[in-house]
């Protein structure tokens, strides 16, 4: 999980943020991202691709991320900016904010799979937050600063039980979609893809 950081120290870059989002797949909400840098040669036991920890443990990842990072940035775009740029667009903003978010400038960064609208110097790694302890880090951090968004959100739109499925076009929010319509917060560019043709979207209601 050092590999990408190691070569990077050994081009005499010290610190390193590894960067990723989160929601870039959902119906709902926000697209956050993170940027972290951690100490260069330390080895947190247990970080790893936020999707295959369990609630619990990233967690407890987070705090221990908190404490032994140089730095950690959040970035998040809201529904407006995905519906007007597009989400891949959206998500490379978040992204940029989360680093310039960072209360220590990085020498380098290492992306998940995307490129980050900065001079810095940088690599995209595809599948990067498995690979690269820095990249899981910051999925941990944008995962579960989401988390934290979709309780909230649950308590304004408690309908549609967004603080179990985060979000996702799971059969039971797709249902809720059906039920009640649309909130402010769906990214309806994206329910004209799940639900079908724009004509039967028209017929959610907007509130």
């Amino acid at each position: 999980m050092l590999t990408y950081e190691m070569q990077c120290w050994d081009q005499d870059y010290i610190h390193i943020a590894g960067v990723d989002e989160v929601g870039r797949g959902c119906l709902f909400g926000d697209v956050v991202a993170a940027a972290v840098i951690l100490p260069r040669g330390l080895i947190l036991e247990g970080v790893d691709d936020s999707k295959k920890l369990s609630e619990k443990k990233r967690d407890e990842l987070f705090e221990v991320i908190m404490k032994e990072a140089l730095a950690v940035g959040v970035g998040q775009m809201d529904v407006q900016v995905i519906e007007q740029v597009n989400i891949k667009q959206a998500s490379r903003l978040a992204m940029k904010k989360a680093v310039e978010q960072l209360s220590l400038t990085p020498d380098y960064l290492l992306v998940d799979a995307e490129t980050v609208d900065s001079s810095i110097p940088q690599m995209a790694i595809i599948h990067g937050d498995a690979l690269s302890q820095s990249i899981a880090a910051a999925s941990i951090i944008a995962k579960v600063t989401r988390d934290k968004l979709c309780k909230e959100w649950d308590n304004r739109f408690p309908e549609y039980g967004i603080a179990g499925h985060k979000g996702y076009a799971t059969r039971f929010h797709r249902e809720r979609l059906m039920e009640f319509g649309a909130s402010s917060m769906h990214r309806m560019s994206f329910l004209r893809k799940i639900l079908g043709e724009k004509e039967e979207v028209k017929q959610i209601e907007l509130f």
